[in-house]
C-alpha cells in the first residue's frame, strides 16, 4: 500500500540656493560649529519574555517597542543568544543562510522548544531569528533573539494575534499541538484542507512527529521521494510503536508538510509527518497503539 500525499524606501536629493542677503542677528554663517557631536552607537540587548506588536526581520532600536504579553501581540521573544567566536569580529551581522546564521537558528530551535515544552514545529507556531541592525552591531551588539508566534494552521500560516505567553504551550493539554485530522481532498486527489478534529471523532489522519532531514540541498530533498518515505514511515513507526521494517508501507500511508526554501536555507530541516489511513476511519489516537491497530494490508 504505497500511499502518500504532500502539502505544501525611496530616497531623494534636495538642493538649497541661498540669495546674497545679509545674515539675521545672532547668526554667524558657520553651519557646522553649533551641532552637538553624534554619540557612539549604543548596544541594547533584548529581553527574554518580551512581547511585540509584530514580527520583524531586523532588530532595529527604533522598532523595539515591547508590550505586556497580556495585551494583544504577534510575537514573543523566548530566547536571546550571542554570536561569538569569529562571528563577533565581523564588521556586520552574519548573513541569512550562512553557517553562523544556521548555527544560531539551531540554537533557537532547541531553546524555544525547551521554553514551550516540546518541539515548536509540532504545533501551530512559527519561529523567527532576529539579528541586531548593522548600526547596533557597530556599537557592540552581538545578540540574536528568537521570536515565536501562533499561526492559523497547516494550510494557512498567517500569524494569529494573541494574548498570553507561549511558554509551556506544548506541555500539558497543548492546545496548539497538532493532533488528529480529517483531510479534505480536491478533485485531483490533493489536500485542499487539513481539517483538525477531535481524536475521538471519526478521522483517518494523525500527526506522528518531526523527521529531521539530512543536511542536503533543497532541490535534492524534493527530488528524493524514497528518502522522504523512509523518514516519515520511521517517524510513524516510533509514534505508533510498530516495527520499522519493510512492512511499514503496507500498514499505513503518510502525509508530509515541509519547510519553504527560504526557511530551509535558514536551517529548518524539520518535516512534519502524519499517519494516513486513506479510507479507513478510527475514533482514537493511534499513538503507541501497536501492530494490531495498524495491520499489514
Amino acid at each position: 500500500m504505497r500511499r502518500w500525499l504532500t502539502a505544501i524606501a525611496l530616497g531623494g536629493m534636495a538642493t538649497l540656493a541661498l540669495a546674497g542677503c545679509g545674515l539675521p542677528a545672532g547668526v554667524d554663517g558657520n553651519l557646522t560649529d553649533d551641532w552637538a557631536a553624534i554619540g557612539e552607537p549604543v548596544a541594547v540587548t533584548p529581553v527574554v519574555g518580551a512581547c511585540h506588536p509584530r514580527f520583524v526581520d531586523v532588530g532595529y532600536l527604533s522598532s523595539y517597542q515591547p508590550v505586556d504579553c497580556a495585551e494583544q501581540h504577534d510575537a514573543e521573544t523566548l530566547y536571546v543568544g550571542t554570536f561569538g567566536g569569529a562571528d563577533a569580529d565581523r564588521a556586520t551581522p552574519p548573513p541569512d543562510g550562512s553557517p553562523s546564521w544556521r548555527a544560531a537558528r539551531a540554537e533557537c530551535d532547541q531553546k524555544v522548544s525547551e521554553a514551550v515544552g516540546g518541539d515548536w514545529r509540532a504545533g501551530r507556531m512559527t519561529m523567527s531569528l532576529v539579528p541586531p541592525s548593522s548600526y547596533a552591531w557597530s556599537g557592540g551588539a552581538r545578540w540574536f533573539r528568537c521570536d515565536v508566534g501562533e499561526i492559523d494552521g497547516l494550510d494557512n500560516r498567517d500569524v494569529v494575534a494573541r494574548t498570553g505567553s507561549l511558554k509551556g504551550a506544548m506541555g500539558g493539554s497543548a492546545a496548539l499541538a497538532y493532533g488528529c485530522f480529517s483531510p479534505k481532498l480536491d478533485r485531483a486527489g490533493d489536500i485542499d484542507v487539513m481539517q483538525p478534529v477531535s481524536c475521538t471523532a471519526k478521522h483517518n489522519t494523525e500527526f506522528a512527529g518531526i523527521w529531521t532531514v539530512p543536511d542536503v540541498s533543497y532541490q535534492s530533498f524534493l527530488k528524493d521521494e524514497a528518502r522522504i518515505e523512509r523518514g516519515c514511515l520511521s517517524t510513524i513507526a516510533v509514534f505508533a510503536k510498530v516495527p520499522n521494517n519493510a512492512d511499514m508501507k503496507y500498514r499505513t500511508g503518510w502525509i508530509y508538510y515541509y519547510p519553504g526554501e527560504a526557511d530551509w536555507n535558514a536551517g529548518n530541516r524539520g518535516v512534519q509527518c502524519f499517519l494516513w489511513l486513506d479510507e479507513r476511519q478510527v475514533t482514537r489516537s493511534l499513538k503507541g497503539a501497536g501492530a494490531g491497530a495498524l495491520p499489514v494490508d
